[in-house]
């Protein structure tokens, strides 16, 4: 499984690092950046977490399941956000929340990881 994961993970990370950059600069363009403005960093505050899990995936045990839980969370929110600030409402009730928990229990599962590291 870690194997099919792998590149999955650094796509990932190269697609939330995009849509980071693309939402700030959308954000600074409009009227109300507010939510484009935290969309933006909740993509840029990860994809370079995801790239270090990438690269630690072979050490660290909890690297591709921390990534893969910390791409859907930042994903869930942010894109709830998209929809709000283009009019659409929610994704669908609590995405914005789930994602939020979703983010903070791969945080979580990184903080475990130091627990299980491999030492070889």
């Amino acid at each position: 499984m870690l194997a099919r994961t792998r590149p999955l993970i650094l796509m990932l990370s190269g697609f939330l690092g995009a849509s980071g950059v693309m939402l700030a600069a959308a954000a600074s363009h409009g009227e109300d950046a507010r939510l484009l403005g935290s969309a933006s960093a909740m993509c840029l505050a990860h994809a370079p977490v995801l790239l270090g899990l990438w690269i630690a995936g072979a050490r660290l045990k909890t690297a591709h399941p921390s990534a893969l839980v910390l791409a859907i969370g930042t994903m869930l929110f942010a894109g709830d956000l998209l929809s709000r600030h283009f009019g659409h409402g929610a994704l669908f009730p609590m995405a914005a929340p789930m994602g939020g928990l979703g983010m903070i229990a791969g945080w979580l599962l990184i903080a475990i990881g130091a627990f299980y590291e491999e030492t070889s």
